[in-house]
């Protein structure tokens, strides 16, 4: 375990030592409280992202080694600085009408301001992620093809669904529209923006993956060129997946501290942590001991896509989030281990007979 999770191990150390510093500097007499909220806002990340987890890990089974490690360093980067820093802020930027800068320093320095100007954009933001996600559930459930069914009935209907060509955006944007229905006035068209950019975001991805696929198929590319490629597109999507699981939790932060550094810090931690378990979950091929995970999982980000279009009228606590999701992942866990053991069970009779 120590192999994939040292890193993790030091982030942690590193960060913990920083928000100390940081509550001391900010408020001399802090430092221990804001370690305690850093490791409260990890527990938390961790906790809510194990479906992220699952889904990255299928994902990077098809990725060299080269681009799961660039996805566990650059990846980080991008996941902390990014994501839990810079996409806020640019957000507030883009819909307060303030230059980067300046919203920066109100971060930073009247961090209740900022919150204010967050939480004016949390119907957008949450619109956004939720698309996108609602969109990854329907490809994963609209397939023909798909011959292992968890909860057997309704996922065979659903793979049916598949021979409707466009389905799955037909009704994403009928949930749009429903969302954007009960939003308030001024909420409507940032709402209605935000969430066609995610299903166009989703589609843009999938084409140019499906498309680099077609390529080396067909031999247009040469096979280290061809290989790069996927593995940035692969890299750019689970970059993407991730960003819309993070988004509900970055706001939902907001709840225990209005400090972005301390929130930055607590949530990388956690997101350090969710990538050694992907990681750990590829190299261990745990996704093929177990069958039914990746489908738990799926439902898992079905159901947190209808939580966050919820959101945008009615707040949801992050116990009902990440319990949710949770539930589905040990639902899954323990029927793989079911369906493991009656398959051994029957091997057994088979050369007893």
């Amino acid at each position: 375990m120590l192999e994939y999770f040292w890193e993790s191990y030091a982030i942690t150390i590193v960060g913990l030592i920083g928000a100390y510093l940081w509550g001391e500097h900010i408020h001399p007499g802090t430092g221990v409280t804001c370690v305690f909220i850093a490791i409260v806002l990890g527990i938390l990340e961790i906790s809510l992202s194990f479906d992220n987890a699952v889904v990255n890990a299928m994902k990077l089974e098809k990725m060299s080694h080269k681009w799961r490690m660039r996805f566990l360093t650059w990846g980080i980067i991008i996941a902390v600085f990014g994501m839990r820093f810079l996409f806020p802020i640019l957000v507030v930027s883009i819909f307060a009408k303030l230059q980067m800068l300046e919203v920066v320093k109100i971060a930073i320095t009247n961090a209740d301001k900022y919150a204010y100007y967050l939480q004016q954009t949390h119907a957008p933001i949450v619109t956004f992620g939720g698309m996108f996600l609602v969109m990854l559930f329907f490809n994963y459930f609209f397939n023909h093809k798909k011959e292992v069914h968890w909860i057997r009935p309704l996922e065979n209907w659903l793979a049916h669904l598949d021979h409707f060509k466009g389905i799955e955006i037909l009704l994403s944007l009928l949930m749009l529209l429903a969302t954007q229905k009960c939003v308030s006035f001024e909420q409507k068209i940032p709402v209605m923006v935000a969430g066609i950019s995610g299903i166009v975001t989703y589609l843009a991805i999938e084409g140019f993956a499906h498309y680099l696929e077609k390529q080396e198929e067909k031999r247009l590319s040469n096979c280290v060129k061809g290989t790069a490629c996927t593995g940035l597109v692969s890299f750019i999507y689970l970059e993407l997946i991730d960003a819309s699981f993070s988004l509900d939790g970055v706001l939902g932060a907001f709840a225990l501290s209005k400090d972005i550094v301390i929130i930055s810090i607590g949530l990388a931690i956690g997101a350090m942590f969710v990538r050694s378990l992907t990681i750990m979950l590829v190299e261990k091929k745990t996704l093929k001991q177990f069958l039914y995970l990746e489908h738990g999982a799926h439902w898992a980000i079905g159901a947190l896509a209808c939580l966050m279009l919820v959101s945008t009228v009615k707040e949801i606590p992050e116990i009902v989030t990440g319990g949710i999701g949770l539930a589905f992942i040990i639902t899954a866990l323990l029927t793989s281990i079911r369906h493991n053991k009656k398959m051994e069970r029957l091997l057994a009779e088979e050369r007893n007979a």
